[in-house]
């Protein structure tokens, strides 16, 4: 027997703070709401512009996108389709890429850069202020983290950025970061079958800061999927919306962002705030000893 709850709402995974903003757990990752290999318009640009309507629609208060994606696809959609903003809704964005073509990231850290990066999200979004600002890697061998967070950290100085986060970030560059400006958030890869960022996970919910896990469905992980599968069974759920489940239960700092370019796809993610995983659940999934 299926343990969803009946009211489809974010607002059922409780909630996290970003400074002095406070969020469903549970955001919209929209980096899908644009092409194949995350470069140019979505195939279906109504189907997209609608997800962004339904996530609202259903206490979405987080959505997190980033300059790159499309390139900027993804921000000019969000605005034309959410502005004006209902009140209450954090736009978190990130800067740090440059796009030569689909599925190609080249990191680009230079100042000149971020700050173009941050104006053109700024411009693009409608925005005055950025709520969450995300230096989107540390991949820039050019550039040191010190340079690169001392941009932001002047930025927000100017007024341009509410809050930092960072992204695909370490321990030790989180812990830098950390010196140079106040970091809200990390967001790093994770999900059941990649727990690579464990340590990152742990570090925030020491700093009592949220993690977003990007990828959280994960999928090519051959022991996490067939747990999944079969707790999805006793659930009457989608394998997909266990592992949103598990990782939201797993650390009251994760925030899950899963991201899709379909309204049922969405509806079937939010509704993941609904289920209460069991004791069995949760050593099936490895989510206790």
């Amino acid at each position: 027997m299926s343990t969803i709850q009946k009211t489809l709402s974010a607002a059922n995974a409780g909630t996290a703070t970003f400074g002095d903003l406070t969020v469903n757990r549970l955001g919209f990752g929209a980096m899908r709401i644009t092409g194949e290999g995350i470069w140019g318009e979505p195939r279906d640009r109504a189907e997209a512009k609608r997800v962004l309507e339904r996530a609202v629609e259903l206490d979405v208060n987080l959505i997190d996108t980033a300059d790159s994606y499309g390139p900027e696809v993804s921000e000019r959609l969000i605005a034309e389709t959410l502005w004006p903003y209902k009140p209450g809704l954090v736009i978190a964005t990130k800067g740090g890429y440059v796009r030569s073509g689909p599925n190609r990231w080249t990191p680009n850290l230079q100042p000149k850069h971020l700050r173009e990066a941050l104006e053109g999200s700024l411009k693009r979004l409608k925005l005055d202020r950025i709520d969450v600002y995300q230096l989107h890697n540390m991949g820039d061998r050019t550039v040191s983290l010190k340079e690169a967070i001392g941009t932001l950290a002047e930025l927000q100085r100017e007024g341009k950025i509410r809050h930092i986060g960072v992204s695909n970030f370490t321990v030790p560059q989180l812990t830098e970061a950390r010196s140079i400006a106040t970091i809200v958030s990390v967001q790093n890869r994770y999900n059941l079958g990649d727990r690579a960022s464990e340590t990152v996970l742990s570090e925030c919910e020491a700093l009592g800061i949220p993690f977003l896990p990007w990828a959280p469905l994960g999928g090519n992980h051959r022991d996490a999927t067939a747990a999944m599968e079969n707790v999805a069974k006793r659930h009457g759920a989608t394998p997909n919306q266990i592992a949103i489940a598990a990782l939201l239960m797993h650390s009251p700092v994760m925030v899950p962002i899963p991201g899709t370019s379909r309204v049922t796809h969405l509806e079937e993610n939010i509704a993941a705030a609904g289920i209460e995983l069991t004791a069995e659940d949760r050593k099936e999934l490895s989510l206790t000893s």
